[in-house]
């Protein structure tokens, strides 16, 4: 048994049990823990589908619907001038988005490529930066949204697009988690981009290579005569010296023989 003091004492400590406040803290602790696991998931993912442009972008939305804290749907947005194409789309959703974006020349991934890194739109049916965007665009069925730069290249640029058919889906910490998610995203496509144009350049260079040995054997040229032909056919029929190797080597015959 406890004493009466003792028992007084023990009313006074507090209590062992943790909290709500505690929860929370303890979730905001693992939050860091449980997007590296998240993020090193991603990697493994994307590194599976190295070289391949296609595939890595589907890596990318995919993971960053099921990552990022309100997503609904996500796609890449490529823009060469002022067209915008969407691609690897999770669902219809972001490809109308960009139509939207591409025909009326506004709208939030195209912001975050020429102006700002991060575009945020917390309810399309109450933000007056596009109004004939924003409109058509709730219309569609977007509550909300976030885009994210990826890279710009020249006139080549690329956004990260997420989207929420729910007003005021994503916080600060949501656009943190993008953020991240964007940066690695980024890198990742870099890498797949850089290595396809690898990989087509080396292609290229062996189908000319057939091409060359075509020439020479059935006219006696030697490799340097041979290109130079290839390069003559180029120029007089103004095409690209890949497509005139290319025709070369699955017909047999020259362009305009």
């Amino acid at each position: 048994m406890t004493s009466p003091s003792e028992e007084a004492a023990r009313s006074d400590r507090p209590d062992d049990r943790p909290t709500s406040q505690d929860a929370e803290a303890t979730d905001r602790a693992l939050a860091p823990t449980e997007l590296g696991e998240v993020m090193g998931e991603i990697a493994r993912t994307i590194q599976q589908e190295h070289g391949d442009v296609d595939k890595t972008l589907y890596a990318i939305t995919r993971a960053a619907r099921d990552s990022i804290p309100g997503a609904d749907s996500v796609s890449v947005s490529f823009v060469t001038g002022r067209k915008v194409h969407s691609r690897a789309a999770t669902d219809d959703l972001p490809q109308t988005i960009d139509d939207l974006q591409s025909r009326l020349d506004q709208g939030p991934c195209l912001d975050a490529l020429r102006e700002e890194r991060t575009v945020r739109v917390d309810d399309y049916a109450d933000d007056d930066r596009w109004p004939q965007f924003t409109r058509e665009a709730a219309r569609a069925g977007a509550g909300s949204s976030m885009s994210f730069q990826l890279f710009v290249d020249g006139d080549n640029m690329g956004a990260l697009n997420v989207y929420s058919g729910q007003p005021n889906a994503f916080d600060e910490d949501g656009e943190t988690v993008g953020l991240v998610f964007a940066s690695h995203a980024s890198i990742a496509l870099s890498s797949a981009r850089q290595e396809e144009n690898l990989r087509r350049a080396i292609d290229h260079r062996d189908l000319i290579g057939q091409a060359k040995g075509i020439l020479m054997e059935r006219h006696r040229l030697t490799a340097a005569q041979a290109f130079q032909v290839l390069v003559q056919a180029s120029s007089a029929t103004n095409r690209k010296l890949f497509d005139i190797a290319e025709e070369l080597t699955s017909t047999g015959t020259m362009p305009g023989q």
